[in-house]
């Protein structure tokens, strides 16, 4: 499996990541394309080759309507990255054009967004959420999109004291921030979705200009980002902001490790400029795509073959786990309903054996990374538990897409997983199965064995 290697030497922000991607090999047309699938006014990319510091890479911009409304061609295109009004801090991304090597998706590649940007759009997470799951884009998009947003909102909620459904992404920057994380999680899509590896996550100093005042840096969302995936955080001298909230969480949704490189031999390296010019190092964020080396072997052993790379898809999840001796049915039904309506991935409890001998339960509950204190807190409110332990996990998981096949009862929706390419498991989706049941009326399982039929004849 390709390893994507995010050198962050002079930070991260969203738009940086899709010019280092775009640098890479990720299809600018084809990243255009995919994000009409939004339905989404009043923006247009733009993409152009430029130097930095006298580094070569690719700066990519979301234009707004109302800049060209307004008849000029610089945009500040900075507060979509603090989503109060804060000051991006690679400099403001004001942006002058340079024809020449610049590429205009919306012209170029047959794509216009319209001008008639509606701002009174729902911009809450909830709003978003809606917005992307009602889209066409891929389930992989569509998910590590949401989850993206979902970290950025967690972080705002608790610093605003406000449910994370209810947080909402300002105005114009919304229109930027939605545009920079879905065009992230498409370009890793185009690339191939390799694994991710990131150095030390640097950040400057100094502060910064938002809507509620001046905060010091790092700024509350990204301390808090960072903070709730566990990602350790430095300062250097550098008098600006170096990571915003939309990098962080790109960061924290995306990459499996912080640290030095180890034994990646590089295959292609693309840069993602920012606008400001630092003071003490380039403004650019590099990406090494490339694959681990074999270890060498020695004079009398022969190199083992390497195995074939799989496609599988990965990512981390917590377990929360806590044992319960004292507590009624109902009460255990009613917490398992209550934690999967509230977004857990899965529920469930196990009979054990406790102190004394007495007979017990292990409740687990699995969850993604970020939401382990929420559901913490929900396990120790509602529950008889005095304690909670939680554990972070890797997991492997096929590729998965859905379609219909075809049965006597009518269409059924099937659930397909891939593994480099080639189906290894297939089911009938037991709602689908459900709905067409209802709608005949016969039995659940006459319907779920003729969709089981149809699979084994596709």
């Amino acid at each position: 499996m390709k390893t994507l290697y995010l050198d962050i030497f002079s930070g991260i922000s969203g738009d940086m990541l899709v010019g280092a991607l775009l640098d890479l090999g990720a299809d600018p047309g084809k990243l255009d394309r995919e994000l009409s699938k939004l339905k989404m006014d009043g923006y247009h990319l733009h993409v152009a080759r430029a130097q930095k510091s006298g580094i070569e890479g690719v700066k990519f911009d979301v234009h707004l309507a109302h800049d060209h409304d307004h008849g000029h061609e610089e945009h500040d295109h900075g507060d979509h990255e603090h989503h109060h009004a804060e000051n991006q801090g690679h400099g403001g991304h004001s942006h002058s054009h340079s024809h020449g090597d610049e590429t205009h998706s919306h012209g170029d590649h047959g794509h216009e967004h319209s001008h008639d940007h509606d701002h009174d759009e729902d911009r809450t997470f909830t709003g978003i959420k809606n917005l992307i799951q009602g889209s066409k884009l891929s389930p992989w998009v569509k998910r590590k999109s949401i989850a993206v947003f979902q970290r950025i909102a967690v972080a705002e909620g608790k610093i605003h004291g406000k449910p994370p459904g209810q947080v909402h992404f300002h105005e114009v920057g919304a229109v930027d921030s939605i545009v920079d994380i879905v065009g992230a999680c498409i370009a890793f899509e185009l690339i191939g979705k390799p694994r991710v590896l990131a150095s030390a996550v640097v950040e400057g100093t100094g502060w910064v200009d938002c809507a509620h005042g001046r905060f010091p840096v790092p700024t509350p969302a990204t301390l808090a980002i960072l903070g709730a995936r566990g990602i350790p955080l430095s300062q250097c001298e550098e008098p600006h902001e170096l990571i915003t909230p939309t990098g962080a969480a790109l960061l924290a949704e995306f990459s499996e490790g912080f640290g030095a490189m180890e034994n990646l031999v590089a295959e292609r390296i693309g840069f993602g400029l920012g606008t400001r010019d630092n003071l003490t190092r380039p403004n650019v964020l590099r990406a090494v795509l490339g694959s681990a080396a074999a270890p060498k072997a020695g004079r009398s052993t022969p190199a083992a073959k390497s195995p074939a790379p799989l496609d599988w898809e990965t990512d981390r999840v917590a377990v929360l786990e806590t044992n319960l001796d004292d507590i009624s049915s109902e009460i255990l039904g009613g917490f398992m309903d209550s934690a999967l309506e509230a977004g857990a991935l899965d529920v469930f409890h196990t009979p054990i054996q406790m102190k004394k001998n007495r007979p017990g339960i292990l409740l687990s509950v699995l969850c993604a990374e970020c939401d382990a204190d929420r559901f913490s807190e929900m396990i120790l409110r509602q529950t008889s538990a005095f304690g909670v332990r939680r554990s972070l996990v890797e997991r492997r998981k096929l590729c998965r897409e859905f379609a219909t096949v075809k049965t006597p009862f009518g269409e059924v929706t099937v659930k397909l997983g891939k593994l480099n390419g080639r189906i290894v498991q297939a089911a009938p989706e037991f709602e689908s199965c459900k709905k067409v049941a209802t709608r005949k009326k016969v039995p659940v399982r006459e319907v779920f064995i003729a969709a089981s039929r149809s699979l084994e004849l596709d």
